[in-house]
C-alpha cells in the first residue's frame, strides 16, 4: 500500500492532501510518503515532525489506492454466532490482535447460529473482496461452501472438526466432548440424567453423542429441554422446572452452555435443592463467572483465545508466505470438575 505524493491518491477525505502534510511539516512530499510507508528509513526527528503535521492537519491515509495496486484489501472477515458469549468474544479478540500486528483489519459478522443468515452475510462479505475469512463451525449451506471454494479466498473454520473442511480447520470434536462427559459422570456413579440445550447445532451434537455413550451403558431414558435462540439464565431456570416435571428423580443436568447451567443452579437454589447433594450440574465453556457461582460450576474448558490465535496464524501463513499446506489443528478441551458435580 502507498500514498503517492503530488497526486490525487494522496487526497484524504475532507480535502487534506499529502502535500498539505508536507508543507505543515516543512519537508518534501516524498519524505511524508516514506514516513508513512517505510518509517524505518526516516530519521526519528523527521518522523516526529510528520506525525505532528498529520495530527495538526487531520490527514487520513488513502488506503484504497494502495489496495487496488496490490490487489489486496488487507481485510479479513470473521463470522461468529453471537458476541455476548465470552468464549466467542475471546476468540475474536485474539484474531483481531494477531491480524492487527500484520496490518490487517477485521470485519465482524454475526450469524446467530443460522446457516441461511450466514450465507447472506458471506455474499456481502465476498463483495468487499476480503483477503481471508474465518468462520465459526463447519455447518454451512451448500451454496456457501461452493461459493467459498470457487472464490479461492483462504478460509479458516473454527470451533469444530470435519472430514470435509472448506479449507483450513482449527477446532475440537464436539462428539468427543459429549462422550467424555458421559463417561466422566457415569464413572462418578450418576445414573439419572437430563440435558438442557438451545438452538446451537454444535451443542446438540455434543448431547447426541452424550446420549449415545449413555446407551452403551444401558441408560436410554434421558429427558431433554430445548429452547430456541441463544442461551439465557431464564432458559436455565425454566429448563430445570420442565425437566423436574419429566423426571422427578433427576440427579444430573448437563447443559450446552455455562449460561444455562447458571440458570439451573439459580432455580435449584430457589426450589431448595442442594447442589451437588440433590442435583449435580455441568456446563460448557468455562466462562468467567463459572468458577464463582454458588457452588462453583463444573464445566468443559475451551481455550478460545488459543483457538483464535492459531486460526489467525494459519491464515497469515497462507497470506504472507503463500503456504498451501493443509491446516487441521485440534485445539482440545478439558473437563473441569468443581463443586457442582462432586
Amino acid at each position: 500500500m502507498s500514498d503517492k505524493p503530488n497526486s490525487r491518491k494522496g487526497r484524504a477525505s475532507g480535502g487534506v492532501t499529502l502535500s498539505d502534510v508536507a508543507k505543515a511539516a516543512g519537508v518534501a512530499p516524498m519524505t511524508v510518503s516514506r514516513a508513512l510507508n517505510q518509517p524505518g528509513q526516516v530519521k526519528e526527528e523527521t518522523l516526529l515532525k510528520v506525525r505532528e503535521a498529520i495530527e495538526k492537519t487531520g490527514y487520513v491515509r488513502n488506503l484504497v489506492a494502495g489496495q487496488l495496486a496490490s490487489n489486496r484489501s488487507h481485510l479479513v472477515a470473521v463470522v461468529v454466532p453471537i458476541l455476548t458469549n465470552p468464549i466467542f468474544s475471546d476468540t475474536f479478540q485474539a484474531i483481531t490482535e494477531r491480524l492487527g500486528k500484520s496490518g490487517y483489519q477485521v470485519l465482524l459478522g454475526i450469524s446467530g447460529y443460522e446457516p441461511d443468515k450466514e450465507q447472506e452475510l458471506l455474499e456481502v462479505i465476498l463483495s468487499r473482496r476480503p483477503d481471508g475469512i474465518i468462520l465459526t463451525g463447519t455447518l454451512h449451506t451448500e451454496a456457501s461452501r461452493q461459493r467459498l471454494r470457487a472464490t479461492g479466498v483462504p478460509v479458516v473454520e473454527t470451533w469444530d472438526l470435519s472430514v470435509d473442511p472448506i479449507d483450513m480447520l482449527v477446532g475440537f470434536s464436539h462428539e468427543s466432548v459429549g462422550r467424555d462427559i458421559a463417561r466422566h459422570l457415569y464413572g462418578k456413579g450418576y445414573r439419572a440424567f437430563a440435558t438442557l440445550t438451545v438452538g446451537d447445532p454444535r451443542g446438540q451434537r455434543r448431547m447426541a453423542a452424550f446420549r449415545e455413550e449413555l446407551r452403551a451403558h444401558g441408560i436410554t431414558d434421558v429427558p431433554e429441554a430445548c429452547f430456541p435462540g441463544v442461551p439465557t439464565l431464564e432458559h436455565g431456570r425454566l429448563g430445570l422446572r420442565e425437566l423436574l416435571k419429566k423426571a422427578p428423580g433427576l440427579r444430573a443436568v448437563v447443559c450446552t452452555s455455562d449460561t444455562l447451567a447458571h440458570g439451573v443452579l439459580t432455580e435449584a437454589l430457589a426450589q431448595g435443592l442442594r447442589v451437588p447433594e440433590d442435583l449435580s450440574v455441568l456446563g460448557f465453556g468455562d466462562m468467567n463467572f463459572a468458577a464463582h457461582t454458588l457452588p462453583p460450576l463444573s464445566t468443559v474448558k475451551i481455550d478460545g483465545r488459543a483457538m483464535g490465535d492459531v486460526a489467525a496464524a494459519a491464515l497469515l501463513k497462507r497470506l504472507l508466505e503463500n503456504e498451501d499446506a493443509t491446516v487441521q489443528h485440534d485445539i482440545g478441551y478439558t473437563i473441569l470438575e468443581r463443586e457442582s458435580t462432586r
